[in-house]
Parts: structure tokens; sequence; C-alpha cells
């Protein structure tokens, strides 16, 4: 048996109705509801929310709203374990929980079958969408307020870049792990965890109304038919 939770509170500031908006022609959250969906991964597809508005979308769009989601965790600093857990224990569900993210336009079907695959295939406490960083993380500089730069490694100031050991990071996607593993205190990133390599073309965050605007273009570039199409894959 395999769940799939979207996480959608209300009440987004620095994008407002983040969730809902309009991306490339639909709800920003029913990307993520047709790739849980056509990946053929999952028993049930639910939307965690608070919002009534969100509930509805996401109920057009093919997912299960269950349950609201109490207001103590939907706020700005509530993390996204306590979410995953309450919808886990609300639903009595055992067994592979992916937790995606509603703003995830740009994952693909397959990139939630490659997930459960590894998940499963290694016995790994979770498995997470990861991206290269773009540029060699030895080299980031630190700025001061007066403009003055210096290296956060400066031992590297003179290794060739081919010479450095890429770098990867979250791609903010999706994260799955059994239902009891995401009920117990271990952060996501600690020792057990799988990457599933996605290109840094698909891993955008999405953020700030510049962040939107990129994600669109960057979106409708890679020819994915990103205005009506049923899926992103």
């Amino acid at each position: 048996m395999s769940l799939c939770v979207i996480p959608a509170r209300g009440g987004s500031k620095r994008i407002p109705h983040k969730n809902i908006k309009e991306f490339c022609g639909r709800p920003m959250i029913a990307w993520s509801i047709a790739a849980a969906l056509e990946s053929g991964c999952f028993e049930r597809v639910i939307v965690s929310t608070d919002d009534q508005e969100i509930a509805a979308i996401a109920r057009g769009a093919g997912a299960e709203v269950p349950f609201l989601r109490s207001g103590e965790l939907a706020d700005d600093h509530t993390p996204t374990r306590p979410v995953m857990a309450d919808a886990i224990q609300s639903l009595g569900f055992q067994g592979y929980v992916c937790c995606l993210y509603a703003t995830a336009p740009f994952v693909t079907p397959e990139d939630l079958r490659r997930g459960k695959e590894l998940v499963q295939a290694v016995g790994a406490s979770y498995a997470m969408s990861v991206t290269k960083f773009a540029f060699p993380i030895q080299r980031a500089l630190l700025m001061q307020p007066d403009n003055s730069v210096t290296m956060m490694q400066p031992e590297h100031v003179e290794t060739r870049s081919q010479d450095l050991v890429e770098a990867w990071h979250d791609a903010g996607q999706f994260y799955w792990a059994t239902a009891e593993q995401w009920c117990t205190p271990s952060p996501i990133f600690a020792s057990g965890a799988v990457g599933v390599s996605i290109p840094r073309s698909r891993a955008q965050d999405i953020d700030t109304q510049e962040d939107w605007q990129f994600a669109e273009l960057l979106f409708r570039a890679q020819s994915l038919d990103g205005c009506g199409s049923a899926s992103p894959a």
C-alpha cells in the first residue's frame, strides 16, 4: 500500500493563494495531483489543507480531502513532519507514504516511481528529490555590508572546477518514507536517506513573484506543454 499526501495550507504571504494560483493554465496544485495520479504508485492521493477553497480545487483535480487540517498545523512555522504524521494517523495508514509538495509543477510520474523503487530497494529512511548545485559550493562568497567579499573556503581559490567534489541539494519536490518513519522524530536529512536525481532544469524553488515568472518561462521552454496538457510528464 502507498499513500500520497500533498500538504497545501492556505494563507501564503509571499505569493498569495500560491497553492491554487494559475500556473501555465491550471491551478498550481493540479500539476502535483496529476503527476501523482498518473504515476500509478498510489492507492490514495490526498491533500492536507486547512482551506476550503484549496480543498474544493483539489477534489476537482482528482485528489481526496478526507479532513481539514487544524489551524495549529497551518501557520507559517509548521514543519512538514507533523503535518505528515497528522495525515497518517488520521487515516490509520500503514505502508509507504510520499510527501509531494503542492508547488512542484516540474515533478513527473517517473520521478515518483523512481523514488518509490529506491526507498523500497535499499531500505532507506527517506528517498528525496535532489539536484546538483549549478556552481561549485567550495567557491561560495561571503558579502559584507560594505560590499566587500571573501571566500568561504579560500583554500580552493586555485583549485580547478573539475577537481572539486560536486555538491547536491534538496530539490524540494517529494520525500518517500514508511508511515512509521514519518511518525518518528528522526530528521529527513539524517543518515540513511538517499537521493533521487532530478536535472537542474526541473528543479526550481517558487517562493517569490520573480521565481514564479521564471518557473513559467522554464516550464514552457522545456516543451512540457505547460498550457493545458494533462500532466508535466
